[in-house]
């Protein structure tokens, strides 16, 4: 042994410190996934907030188990949310005129915050606390545990300068102010500092996203958490059943007919079921997008330059 630390240990501690100081103004409530991230915010934020999670009364949701786990160690009143299917779609009609958007995915993921959003407003809760931004500044996504190492630090920066949460969205809607410690200035800086080599790095024969952030909390957050493989909020909570549901009580018939007008009348291509009928819930909440020039290739939104469509949710572009 000749004393020095082991790698990335000075790295861990300034992003425990700067994770912890941003904790440190508090919320009376924490939207809880059982994931990595939103449980160290639970077990950081002081004053024991009280936890909500969202799952599906109907479809699988993998959250559950975990989220139990997650404020039993750290001490939380959980409230768990067991939402029906139509509460579900409900919600995605609140989220698609909220956002004005309706690519599947940011609806899906978008349900699960404005029915916790919606909870936290009947409960009388004008704040509640996130995991928001830890993936992006941490490269918690699976397509960047599948990148080189070289090209890795230049996405996660170019991901990060482009993060735009919906959670801020809803809530404000319900009139709940909605953030997250990870997005505080002094973690984002910290976060930034941190090399690719620290951020995915091999365990146990896989490479694993967010590796210095989990060796920074292993200690804090429950073991079953601390190196829990990433799980889609939409898979989590469940409403990734939505998409079955859609495929099968809309006809094929149906699809095309809609694919069709929507190409005629509007110029956008759907690209399946489920995205024609969040497209309905579009076209009757929201005022349609304008063109632009070199936009999206399947809505013409202007997508800034990027690979992927907010407004459409498609991706590559």
């Amino acid at each position: 042994m000749d004393g020095r630390a082991a790698p990335g240990m000075d790295h861990a501690g300034v992003i425990r410190s700067e994770v912890g100081a941003a904790c440190g103004r508090g919320a009376p409530l924490v939207a809880l996934s059982g994931g990595l991230d939103s449980t160290i915010v639970a077990c950081m934020l002081p004053g024991r907030p009280d936890a909500v999670a969202v799952v599906s009364e109907d479809f699988v949701s993998s959250d559950l188990a975990y989220c139990q786990i997650a404020a039993r160690g750290a001490g939380l009143r959980l409230e768990i949310v067991r939402a029906s299917t139509s509460e579900m779609l409900d919600a995605a009609g609140s989220v698609v005129r909220a956002l004005g958007r309706f690519g599947e995915i940011e609806v899906r993921n978008g349900i699960v915050m404005q029915i916790a959003a919606s909870w936290a407003a009947r409960a009388g809760h004008a704040e509640m606390a996130t995991g928001d931004g830890a993936d992006e500044l941490f490269a918690g996504y699976g397509f960047m545990e599948r990148m080189p190492e070289g090209e890795l630090d230049a996405e996660v920066r170019r991901v990060a300068s482009s993060m735009g949460h919906t959670s801020v969205l809803l809530g404000e809607e319900l009139g709940v102010r909605v953030w997250s410690p990870f997005l505080e200035r002094r973690v984002i800086d910290a976060a930034m500092r941190v090399p690719a080599s620290l951020k995915v790095r091999e365990v146990g024969g896989r490479r694993v996203g967010k590796w210095i952030l989990r060796k920074a909390f292993e200690g804090t957050v429950p073991a079953a958490i601390a190196w829990r493989p990433k799980s889609p909020m939409q898979d989590g909570a469940g409403t990734s059943g939505l998409a079955g549901l859609i495929e099968a009580l809309m006809a094929g018939s149906e699809f095309e007919e809609r694919r069709r007008e929507a190409l005629e009348r509007d110029g956008v291509l759907l690209r399946s079921r489920e995205s024609a009928y969040y497209y309905s819930l579009y076209r009757r909440y929201c005022p349609m997008h304008e063109k632009a020039e070199g936009g999206c290739k399947f809505c013409g939104a202007d997508a800034g330059g990027k690979r992927y469509c907010r407004t459409c949710g498609a991706y590559p572009i």
